[in-house]
């Protein structure tokens, strides 16, 4: 459904919860999986799925996100969530309606000692026993589960538009990774993780302070993937507005940023940060491959599941993915983040 029928089924919807007329202001384009919507004089903002990055129902999809606005709102770098707006014919995904935030977007190193801090507050939130983590995802061993995506995703690496060197590398890594890393979880404890932490996830508010404002994927598992995903390149050169590069060193100091505000909880996973990276990027050059091929396809019916058409958002926005996932392809690129997990092996002689 277009941006404008949703906003008017939108409206119409808040001026009975509100009981007069709200006026909206539709964000521009920035993400694969939302639309947003300003509601003005209110300081909320509607969050509007256009699909389902866990791949389920319309309900649950919504369900699953609003717990995970409300896992992470006592660690105070999220917005707070107002309202839930069960799906309905006029929308069918259902909205969720959260504090809208006050900040730029992350658009240079010096943002991601913030972001750090930001994750680290949500990686040392309480765990709740396994029985109470649903609807949230708790795998019983998540090193396995991630494993099983990547391996699924990488089945669309036979894409055309991929190089056989690309290809042989990513092949030739996951392999190897799938050998050796599984042991590293009997030594690290799940936590809650973003699961999507690249920059352009964030705000940076006056004060300087890191606010995490798209929440969607929020699991148990490791937080090296988390430290991984706002510091590769594939990460922080991914979003139309935050894009900027790292230097090693850097990715270094980000990493002690996180240990440091992470306290005795960091130490466990500090063993777990190269393998853990690599195996983060792994995800997201397979999933790259995956959107290659799934971009493609129409629009799938009814509020069900993931759905990647290209039909779902701005001609813009497509245009700025699609050039990403060609540079992240690319051997050039491979080449790079793979000489940099080499650089971090030699700084982390633990994380062999």
């Amino acid at each position: 459904m277009p941006i404008t029928d949703l906003t008017a089924h939108l409206r119409t919807y808040l001026e009975q919860a509100f009981g007069r007329p709200i006026d909206l202001a539709p964000l521009a384009d920035k993400g694969l999986a939302h639309w947003h919507v300003r509601l003005i004089g209110t300081g909320l903002l509607a969050r509007i799925p256009k699909q389902s990055q866990m791949n389920l129902g319309a309900v649950d999809n919504l369900a699953y996100e609003a717990a995970c606005f409300e896992r992470t709102a006592g660690c105070g770098h999220v917005p707070r969530l107002a309202r839930v707006m069960e799906p309905s014919p006029g929308l069918p995904w259902g909205a969720l309606l959260v504090e809208e935030i006050n900040g730029y977007p992350a658009i240079e190193p010096a943002h991601i000692a913030p972001i750090m801090q930001a994750l680290a507050a949500i990686h040392t939130l309480p765990v709740p026993a396994p029985e109470h983590r649903p609807p949230l995802l708790n795998e019983q061993n998540p090193m396995l589960g991630l494993l099983a995506l990547i391996r699924a995703q990488a089945v669309y690496l036979d894409h055309p538009a991929l190089s056989e060197p690309s290809r042989r590398v990513i092949t030739t890594r996951l392999e190897a990774l799938a050998r050796t890393i599984p042991h590293l979880s009997d030594k690290l404890e799940p936590r809650l993780i973003s699961f999507d932490a690249h920059p352009g996830n964030f705000l940076i508010t006056a004060a300087g302070k890191a606010v995490l404002v798209d929440l969607e994927k929020l699991r148990y598992s490791y937080p090296p993937l988390d430290l991984a995903h706002a510091t590769l390149y594939t990460s922080t050169t991914w979003d139309v507005d935050a894009s900027f590069e790292l230097s090693m060193p850097e990715v270094a100091q980000a990493h002690e940023v996180w240990r440091v505000a992470a306290g005795p909880m960091a130490e466990p996973y500090l063993a777990a940060l190269v393998p853990l990276r690599e195996l983060m990027w792994l995800w997201s050059v397979t999933w790259c491959a995956k959107w290659l091929t799934e971009s493609g396809k129409t629009k799938t019916a009814g509020a069900q599941g993931e759905d990647w058409s290209q039909t779902n958002s701005d001609h813009a926005l497509i245009n700025h993915v699609r050039a990403r996932v060609n540079d992240y392809l690319s051997i050039g690129c491979i080449n790079r983040v793979q000489q940099e997990c080499h650089e971090l092996a030699r700084l982390y002689p633990q994380a062999r």
